[in-house]
């Protein structure tokens, strides 16, 4: 908690994610894989004009057609049929409602998401989190960069490790979650890149690295 108050000191609530529907959340969680944020944003726009940003507009397309529609996303060949795929997860176990998908308990649809091909770890929980309002705390890159160098984590530890070091120290807030990975998103992106930049890290005095 100590370094959340730290960083949600300097940088203030993120208001991410950035989505108009859960839906949305959902799509952009599977097309940010590999990519930065800016290029999701622009798959999204094409989508919505071209009026398939829907469960159903999505099962209805045909899987090249979405792939060209998503195609500033990158991977798009892959993408497509990841999107297709849960999609096809979101029917076949829940006709296509969200609500009924989230009425799920979480822990249970944490196990089921991660059956669906082409969804890892990280998109499950982002899922959960940001779509779902589940308390499931979101790891990437960054939290491993981050904690790493506080010498919480090794830079090698696997995805479950570094998730349970918050699940297991953290209350179960969906909104402390939500903000937490965000503002570690935010100060890595300033401070902890792949050269750190420390000058003006709010971190310093804890930082092993």
């Amino acid at each position: 908690m100590a370094v959340y108050d730290q960083l949600f000191a300097a940088y203030g609530p993120r208001h991410w994610w950035p989505a108009d529907t859960p839906f949305e959340v959902c799509v952009g969680a599977i097309l940010t894989q590999n990519t930065n944020w800016g290029n999701v944003e622009k798959a999204i726009v094409r989508l919505k004009a071209a009026g398939l940003l829907s469960p159903e507009g999505l099962r209805d397309v045909a899987v090249a057609e979405l792939a060209e529609t998503i195609r500033p996303a990158g991977y798009y060949n892959v993408k497509s049929v990841r999107l297709k795929d849960f999609v096809g997860f979101l029917f076949g176990r829940f006709g296509g409602s969200l609500e009924r998908m989230f009425a799920e308990e979480w822990r249970d649809l944490r196990r089921e998401l991660l059956g669906v091909r082409g969804i890892g770890r990280e998109t499950a929980d982002s899922i959960l989190l940001y779509a779902g309002g589940k308390p499931s705390f979101v790891v990437d890159a960054y939290t491993k960069r981050l904690f790493s160098a506080l010498g919480l984590v090794a830079p090698t530890t696997d995805y479950e490790t570094v998730r349970a070091l918050f699940m297991d120290n953290l209350p179960e807030d969906t909104t402390l979650f939500n903000e937490y990975h965000a503002l570690i998103v935010e100060h890595c992106k300033r401070h902890c890149t792949t050269r750190p930049r420390c000058g003006g890290c709010g971190l310093h005095l804890l930082c092993r690295a």
